[in-house]
């Protein structure tokens, strides 16, 4: 199976005489259910680019240019695995660069279970609308899971599931709608009965099992007026995390693509937010880790010196 993949670098003001400064960071995308990132996130890719950060995305299985039947994804710990695989070989060649994951929406939950997979591997990330529970009220009866689970063995493929029109919901610009739906890399047909019970499944686990154990320093970005995911998941969340570096921002009035389906003093506003705190915890030192070992042989020096 071919799995595409896509990178922004810095540009030509990244530069010095000397040549080519190294990224501030690496910032790996996990997008979103039914879309891609060459052409979806790109806006997200270019702007993190101008801004000095290399930026590497993956489609995941049966999405994008990827290969796969499009819109199904039969196994969502394959599809983490696959995100996993290729982004510790990028970060392999750039062994002195901090790590940062962007997850929007269902790449939330794909970014939290890449933390999940390597806990001390990641420097951050950044959540947009991440899906990580199901709202109260939407959540499905046992009895109808597992009707589903059984049905899933029979009919996985089927397009079976009724939803709203998730892009009329997600997108606030009618020319980004427009664009979505004049994009032939996204999948617009209803829900595949696998790939839902595959969210549904995921974001039970990740709601159970995952919260209260998120430890990375994350920033999560949610419109106020988001009917794709629920902010209220996102404030559980903050809530729950151990993280000890944690920051929420919700924007009043804001929609569920923030990165891209808003107007554009509103995407540059949840941007700047962005960029100022990967700058933050961004630096040209070495990995959190080779500091740590760099300490610990420095006080091992000391110890055998005072001996």
């Amino acid at each position: 199976m071919s799995l595409f993949a896509c990178r922004w670098l810095p540009g030509k003001r990244w530069r010095t005489k000397q040549g080519p400064r190294p990224p501030k960071a690496l910032v790996f995308l996990c997008h979103g259910y039914a879309v891609e990132c060459g052409v979806t996130m790109r806006g997200t890719g270019e702007r993190l680019a101008r801004a000095g950060y290399a930026v590497y995305g993956l489609d995941y299985e049966g999405h994008g240019r990827s290969d796969g039947l499009q819109g199904y994804v039969p196994d969502f710990q394959a599809l983490v695995q696959d995100c996993d695989d290729y982004f510790t070989s990028v970060a392999r060649s750039h062994p002195h660069r901090r790590r940062f994951l962007l997850g929007e929406s269902m790449g939330g939950a794909v970014a939290l279970l890449l933390h999940r997979a390597r806990p001390d591997f990641w420097a951050g990330a950044v959540l947009v609308a991440p899906m990580c529970k199901i709202a109260d009220d939407m959540r499905p009866h046992p009895v109808v899971v597992n009707i589903l689970r059984a049905m899933t063995s029979i009919i996985p493929t089927w397009k079976i599931v009724p939803t709203a029109d998730v892009i009329d919901a997600a997108y606030r610009m009618q020319d980004k709608r427009d664009e979505i739906r004049g994009n032939p890399y996204c999948y617009k047909d209803k829900p595949r009965l696998k790939t839902a019970f595959e969210l549904l499944k995921v974001s039970l686990d990740v709601e159970a099992n995952l919260l209260h154990k998120v430890s990375l320093p994350f920033l999560i970005v949610h419109g106020g007026a988001d009917k794709v995911t629920d902010p209220s998941v996102s404030e559980l969340l903050y809530q729950s995390a151990a993280s000890q570096d944690k920051t929420l921002k919700l924007y009043p009035g804001m929609w569920h693509a923030l990165t891209s389906g808003e107007s554009p003093n509103n995407i540059r506003t949840v941007f700047q937010d962005i960029i100022a705190w990967l700058d933050h915890r961004s630096t040209e030192e070495l990995l959190p880790e080779l500091e740590q070992k760099a300490r610990h042989d420095h006080q091992h020096h000391h110890q055998h010196a005072g001996k």
